[in-house]
């Protein structure tokens, strides 16, 4: 991932401070939050909670309000830091930290868990700057899959190795017929990927894209259709396909990723139609740069050809 900014981060926090991340099970696995490791600290003490939601500028927690805690709370005139801890894939201790805050109310959590209380707390200074990347990369993700879902990142070992994937080769499901193929782009919105098989049978069925990340860490499984083909020069057996993806559906991680990515290129003049959903070029064998809003420039080569042995 490309090194965040001091500019950057004061981007984030101008134009994101105010506005809340749920910390949903996705969320938690995109961000690496360490719930284990995140607690409220008054007075010396501290007290487990689940952080229910954040922004830069304050939190919700669940948190059982014992009442040493009331005590503390009440001592310290509602005074806390909120620790959070987020797990560093490359290294084998937490990032952690604290953020100064003031509770602001409480209300019960519910009926069946009456012990709990939904607490609202309000940052009393910025936060540090980790927890506004953080928040920030994610939510400069999800505004940008939007603004640039048109921008198609050609797959070379370069842009591989950026974006944290194991391989060009993927796994293709199309109506419940896994198949595999070769990804020659990918963009917020959609794919393109070569595999074998009838081209008009395939067209505008279902279809699920699953690509291997990098250092054993899991699958992206991505949810769409294929809007359309494009045969392959001098190929019977391959040919093109454009993926949509169902914009609902679309996992954070690799809204993270593909964003992260375009961080660190310049766009190229547009030329032609748009990526997954949209015209593609006329030939297919890309050896373009990196980024384009629309097709990228062609030779006249075939493309590799994927495995035809399916799982």
């Amino acid at each position: 991932m490309p090194v965040t900014t001091s500019q950057q981060i004061s981007r984030y926090y101008q134009q994101y401070h105010a506005i809340e991340v749920t910390f949903t099970k996705e969320v938690i696995k995109a961000t690496h939050l360490y719930s284990k490791q995140v607690y409220i600290k008054c007075l010396g003490y501290h007290w487990p909670c689940i952080v229910y939601s954040s922004s830069m500028a304050g939190a919700k927690v669940i948190v059982n309000i014992t009442s040493s805690l009331s005590d503390a709370l009440r001592k310290s005139n509602n005074m806390i830091s909120l620790r959070f801890s987020f797990l560093q894939p490359d290294k084998s201790d937490p990032l952690a930290f604290f953020v100064s805050a003031k509770i602001a109310g409480s209300s019960p959590y519910g009926e069946k868990n009456p012990e709990l209380s939904f607490v609202t707390i309000n940052f009393t200074q910025r936060p540090p700057d980790d927890l506004i990347e953080i928040l920030g990369e994610l939510l400069d993700a999800n505004v940008n899959s939007r603004k640039r879902s048109e921008e198609r990142i050609v797959v070379t070992s370069d842009s591989l190795r950026k974006l944290g994937l194991g391989t060009k080769g993927a796994l293709l499901t199309i109506e419940q017929v896994p198949r595999k193929c070769i990804i020659r782009d990918l963009s917020f919105s959609g794919a393109k990927v070569i595999i074998v098989g009838l081209a008009k049978f395939l067209v505008n069925r279902s279809a699920v894209l699953r690509l291997q990340l990098a250092d054993d860490e899991g699958q992206i499984e991505l949810v769409g259709t294929v809007v359309r083909f494009e045969p392959v020069e001098g190929r019977t057996d391959i040919a093109a396909f454009a993926i949509q993806f169902d914009e609902d559906k679309i996992p954070i991680k690799y809204k993270m990723r593909i964003n992260a990515f375009l961080r660190t290129v310049k766009i190229k003049p547009a030329r032609g139609a748009n990526a997954a959903g949209a015209q593609m070029p006329s030939n297919l064998n890309s050896a373009p740069s990196e980024v384009s809003r629309n097709a990228p420039p062609a030779d006249n080569s075939s493309p590799d050809t994927p495995n035809t042995e399916e799982n």
